[in-house]
């Protein structure tokens, strides 16, 4: 199995005593890297049962839910961090289930395929097709990816709903974990957010 570097950088990022929750869990690897991290205090929600058993299996705690409902069973600011990894570009309403983290949670972090990045841009440009590379392995036809965004898209969408990123961490290879300082749009697989709100984001 492949390395998740993108599961470690989150887990780098929380600090030991924090609540979290993490959306569209699947098998429960971040929460299990989170737990031996040293977070005692974390859920996930997921949608497919089948995910569900198997975190179950592994002790953890997973609630069956569907993120584009919102989060009402959660009341304002309960926990320190919510996360959304890998899963924006799946869900139907990223606006709603953005400001629903933001609303549950003090910070939010949001990962998710750059598709800024200088290879997939190549291979549109020579191929005149979409994009499979080793992050995103399937053929249009064949992939949960729904709305496809670029780091610069992300960082556009929060400018414009007053929501504070605190943190960015470009992830240049999701085979070595090497990340990218400078120019993240363009040379980053993965873009990964650290974001807060003080202020409203109902639009």
């Amino acid at each position: 199995m492949m390395r998740r570097f993108d599961q470690d950088i989150i887990v780098s990022l929380i600090s030991e005593g924090s609540r979290v929750l993490d959306l569209g869990c699947g098998n429960g690897d971040l929460l299990i890297k989170l737990k031996e991290h040293g977070v005692s205090d974390i859920r996930g929600v997921e949608i497919d049962d089948r995910c569900i058993a198997v975190c179950v299996r592994k002790g953890l705690t997973v609630f069956h839910g569907d993120i584009d409902e919102g989060l009402e069973d959660y009341d304002d600011a309960s926990f320190d961090y919510i996360v959304l990894n890998q899963t924006l570009q799946v869900v139907h309403k990223p606006t709603l289930v953005i400001k629903e983290m933001l609303r549950v949670g003090n910070k939010a972090i949001v990962s998710f395929p750059n598709f800024g990045y200088f290879r997939i841009r190549w291979y549109i440009l020579t191929k005149g097709q979409m994009p499979k590379v080793e992050f995103l392995p399937r053929d249009w036809y064949d992939t949960p990816n729904i709305h496809l965004s670029t780091i610069s898209d992300f960082e556009v969408f929060c400018r414009t709903r007053n929501i504070a990123i605190e943190q960015l961490i470009g992830l240049r290879s999701c085979v070595t974990g090497k990340t990218v300082k400078r120019f993240q749009n363009l040379l980053a697989q993965v873009g990964i957010f650290v974001i807060t709100s003080e202020r409203d984001i109902s639009n």
